[in-house]
């Protein structure tokens, strides 16, 4: 299969993609988010497509993705008050909300479970081809399961080119954390994966806002997209530093002071950081000192979260490029957006975050 890439594709090309999309074959897709694997949400075989080309477990629910919130109607049973009050204040956006699915959705979309996660994207283009599709779009993270989910259309065909039919590439993507998914409760919300859509932003809205038990360890089964398996992980083992910068300088200097030295200057050891500008300012003449290649990563200390979301992905799809031995980064707080970056990170690192 020969992968096709359409930058800024026209009506025209929308409307073939569309009905490409509505015979079973799987168009990637932009947001505002990560790009998204798109298949008919309404094809279970399509759906299957999904699954097969990203090496993803069977029981991880996929996200209907819906041009506005009319196209949700025929795709529930009901729709809760708090589900319409979240729809009117935050779509089109970064939030995914779980209804009960009515009987057109196939099970495959949900992995088994009752409710069907929807989502309405804050992007101009992908809304434009959600109408071409006339369906509703089940579009997971466009990479191979278990690795960071791609933020460019370069980064979907690293991983998909050969599987899918065909990718849809409008640049970089602005937010690039995945959307805030919830389940509705009667006094409120419950937050199944932190996302675009803050804590804070939500209890503007709604009575009580709640953090699923998973996101706190407990062994159930997913409700929502990264709740359970292996997520966004690079190839190199990660450790992540979170704390004032001077005690994250320390921790990274005494982490790198334990790195072997380099056996010959054509095989050096390569370290991958990822740390904010003023962390990098008091660092690197300290860096350049010792013997192993470095390539630094760094964003924004002004606004941390919303720039560390932005590099995250891509910053560690860059180190497997390079080969990185080692990769050490710096986190942010976990309030506001920083709740979903720390998430991420968290899963990155295979657990070791560390507080100093």
């Amino acid at each position: 299969m020969k992968t096709r890439i359409y930058t800024d594709p026209t009506a025209q090309e929308l409307e073939s993609l569309g009905e490409q999309l509505r015979q079973g074959a799987l168009v990637a897709i932009p947001t505002e988010t990560v790009y998204g694997l798109g298949a008919n949400g309404l094809d279970a075989e399509a759906m299957a497509r999904i699954y097969e080309a990203k090496g993803r477990p069977s029981d991880n629910p996929l996200i209907l993705h819906v041009p506005d919130s009319e196209a949700v109607r025929p795709l529930v049973k009901n729709i809760p008050p708090i589900a319409q009050t979240l729809m009117d204040t935050f779509w089109p956006g970064p939030l995914t909300i779980t209804m009960p699915k009515s009987d057109i959705v196939p099970d495959k979309a949900t992995g088994g479970l009752p409710n069907v996660a929807l989502r309405c994207p804050d992007h101009t283009l992908c809304r434009e081809f959600l109408r071409a599709a006339g369906v509703p779009v089940a579009a997971p993270s466009a990479n191979i399961s278990g690795r960071p989910s791609p933020t460019t259309a370069e980064d979907v065909y690293h991983d998909m080119n050969g599987k899918i039919e065909a990718i849809i590439n409008a640049g970089p993507c602005t937010i690039g954390v995945e959307s805030t998914v919830v389940e509705c409760n009667e006094d409120g919300v419950t937050i199944l994966r932190p996302g675009g859509i803050t804590e804070e932003m939500l209890a503007k809205v709604v009575g009580t806002v709640r953090y699923d038990a998973a996101l706190v360890g407990a062994n159930t089964i997913p409700k929502a997209p990264g709740m359970k398996y292996k997520h966004y992980a690079p190839d190199a083992a990660m450790t992540t530093y979170v704390g004032n910068v001077d005690a994250v300088v320390q921790a990274i200097v005494d982490q790198l002071k334990t790195i072997a030295p380099s056996t010959s200057a054509n095989d050096k050891t390569k370290v991958g950081l990822l740390i904010s500008e003023q962390c990098w300012h008091r660092m690197k003449s300290q860096v350049a000192t010792m013997d192993f290649a470095v390539k630094a990563i760094t964003y924004d200390s002004k606004e941390p979260a919303q720039s560390l979301a932005k590099e995250l992905y891509s910053s560690l799809l860059r180190f497997n490029e390079w080969n990185a031995d080692v990769i050490i980064a710096e986190g942010v707080s976990p309030a506001g957006l920083g709740t979903a970056v720390m998430n991420r990170m968290d899963k990155a690192s295979a657990h070791r975050v560390i507080r100093v």
